[in-house]
């Protein structure tokens, strides 16, 4: 079975990861840091911006996987790829040393919990209604 829906979504985050995972070992040469971050405030935040990402969008990509295979609808797909394609564009804007609340952060963020959890209902939907 093909899940173009999915790829699509797959495709435009791999280049978010890339882009991330370019910041992080640009500042590496840059700082000449071989592991960790220095102690330097830029390091650490590229650092956090690109783990953040690691640490939400496996797992949210393979939910929204489940939910295209498992014969969600084409919206429903889009939209939980939309959403987190949004969010994790949004989220490393909102990631500072100084403040923790900003507003890019509470909006990707919110919307990486909203994919997650929408995708894990509707597998679970999808499992007790078949």
């Amino acid at each position: 079975m093909l899940v173009i829906i999915t790829s699509l979504y797959a495709a435009l985050l791999a280049i978010i990861w890339f882009v991330l995972f370019g910041a992080v070992g640009r500042l590496h040469g840059k700082h000449n840091i071989s592991l960790g971050d220095g102690g330097l405030a830029d390091m650490i935040v590229a650092n956090r911006r690109h783990m953040n990402f690691v640490e939400s969008v496996p797992l949210a990509l393979i939910l929204i996987l489940l939910v295209d295979l498992n014969g969600g609808s084409a919206t429903w797909v889009h939209a939980l790829g939309i959403v987190l394609v949004v969010s994790r564009i949004i989220h490393p804007f909102g990631l500072s040393i100084e403040k923790m609340n900003t507003p890019a952060r509470v909006i990707g963020a919110g919307g990486t919990v909203f994919v997650i959890l929408g995708a894990a209902i509707t597998l679970l939907w999808q499992f007790f209604k078949g």
